[in-house]
């Protein structure tokens, strides 16, 4: 398939191997019937980055195959949602007319949402000249009719705002509308409307549950708003700092009242909650965590963290990788059964696969 492009007429085929390849990896499990939340067929990316190209006064993006390593110019990107794939030509016009900030251009960054506003980093293979802030000004001020927009300039050791450096994300969750606070370099949910799908899927999972819930890995809340409404409490853990300061932010700007983040590990958790008294500040004895959430990196859930989600009653676990998914499976199959399982497409015409599944403790 060409890089870059879609192809909506094989969208459901791609699917419907993904569908195959999920129920042939966990053949020896006895599943449940399997879920399928489809993506847009095409402009369903939040996020994309390119490589910028110099060709006398021709200025355009490129991405590098990952096979061949050749480049290929990309004039048009429909796999980002049309807000970053129809600025993305206008944008190279503009900076065309502007030396200050077309001068040694490396590499372009959009961030968009569902909300519409967009997030622009230029990066460059030199130092931000005094005059790079003024200049992305004026290039907002004449774009801003049209383009709600802001810009960041990022060198070596140099990252000069415009105005800020996030968007606020609007997600529409069970008929709630959700703010958050989303920053360049952070890792968000790529395709939106499909994240507002498995929002939905563990609200709904979570009105059969009751107590309160743990998650591990919470990121910038991006679950743990979501299903505020279904537990008496909240507790969310991260380790990154810059997502911890989101997180705290979209507390405030939804006026949630039950939900507190900790910066800690999974594996300080692990520890905290063995000896049954503090989890940091909070009370466990004050605290009936019967459900655990879990949104691992892809190398899935080590051994330690296994084990200690073992001991929850709930389970949801929301996997980025179904091979080391199958392998947490393994054991947690030993202790749970699986209640439901859902495929998410979030990455249409690749191979990655982005699954949920919810566990229940086994009855003695």
């Amino acid at each position: 398939m060409a890089l870059g492009q879609v192809f909506p007429d094989l969208y459901e085929t791609q699917l419907a191997e993904k569908q195959t390849g999920i129920q042939q990896l966990f053949a020896s499990y006895a599943l449940p019937e399997l879920e399928l939340f489809r993506s847009e067929p095409s402009h369903y990316r939040q996020r994309a980055e390119f490589r910028v190209w110099h060709e006398g006064d021709d200025l355009f993006h490129i991405m590098f195959d990952s096979e061949t390593k050749q480049k290929q110019r990309i004039d048009y990107f429909p796999v980002a949602c049309k807000q970053i794939a129809d600025f993305m030509p206008v944008l190279l016009e503009e900076l065309k007319k502007r030396p200050a900030l077309r001068n040694k251009l490396y590499q372009i960054d959009y961030l968009s949402g569902l909300s519409g506003e967009l997030l622009v980093s230029l990066i460059y293979k030199k130092p931000l000249s005094d005059d790079w802030a003024e200049q992305a000004a004026l290039l907002k001020a004449d774009l801003a009719e049209q383009w709600p927009l802001d810009f960041i300039g990022r060198s070596r050791k140099q990252k000069v705002l415009v105005h800020r450096d996030h968007i606020i994300e609007k997600l529409t969750v069970k008929d709630r509308t959700l703010s958050y606070q989303q920053i360049e370099n952070s890792f968000t949910q790529p395709n939106a409307k499909v994240n507002q799908q498995m929002l939905e899927w563990a609200c709904n999972i979570s009105s059969q549950l009751k107590g309160d819930l743990l998650e591990l890995y919470c990121g910038n809340g991006n679950f743990s708003l979501a299903l505020t409404p279904y537990f008496r409490q909240v507790v969310a853990t991260e380790i990154a700092r810059s997502s911890i300061k989101s997180a705290q932010l979209n507390i405030e700007m939804n006026q949630v009242t039950n939900l507190q983040v900790l910066q800690m590990s999974a594996e300080d958790v692990s520890a905290a909650m063995a000896t049954g008294k503090q989890l940091k500040t909070l009370d466990l004895s004050e605290l009936q965590l019967d459900t655990i959430l879990v949104d691992p990196p892809r190398a899935g859930l080590d051994p330690a963290t296994e084990a200690f989600v073992s001991q929850f009653n709930d389970i949801i676990y929301i996997s980025c990788n179904p091979v080391t998914l199958e392998q947490n499976l393994q054991q947690l199959s030993k202790t749970h059964e699986i209640k439901a399982f859902a495929l998410f497409d979030q990455f249409p015409y690749t191979h990655h696969i982005e699954s949920g599944v919810w566990l229940r403790k086994l009855t003695p």
